[in-house]
């Protein structure tokens, strides 16, 4: 096992990892739209942070040696099921033609009020 642990991603904000990878597997901690030199919500719409948290998921993916294209399975919580159409506008220009199997839920709450949070399991090459 392997911890991943990257300062171009957000600094965990809890008593868990950015990443673990575990033989051919990595998994990604739920990522949120923080700036991370800020640690702050980047400003702006869902879309803009939708952008931000996939941001901070490909950071960790490259400090693993790994791209978006390694991702096999997403899972998205939002705070809203209306702004499905805006976050999926956004995610589909990062998986053009890799898709990973995907969910997506609707939650009450997210940490920090954010719109919007994206985990990630990757296999590695």
């Amino acid at each position: 096992m392997k911890i991943i642990n990257t300062n171009k991603a957000p600094a965990a904000i809890g008593p868990y990892s950015q990443g673990v990878k575990v033989d051919n597997l990595l998994f990604v901690s739920g990522q949120m739209p923080l700036d991370p030199d800020t640690m702050e919500i980047v400003p702006g719409n869902i879309q803009d942070q939708t952008k931000r948290a996939i941001e901070n998921l490909k950071a960790i993916l490259e400090d693993a040696g790994l791209t978006l294209n390694d991702v096999v399975k997403t899972t998205v919580f939002v705070k809203d099921m209306n702004e499905f159409g805006s976050i999926n506008e956004i995610y589909a220009n990062y998986f053009t033609e890799h898709k990973p199997a995907r969910a997506c839920v609707e939650v009450a709450r997210l940490p920090k009020d954010v719109g919007v949070e994206i985990e990630a399991i990757a296999v590695t090459k």
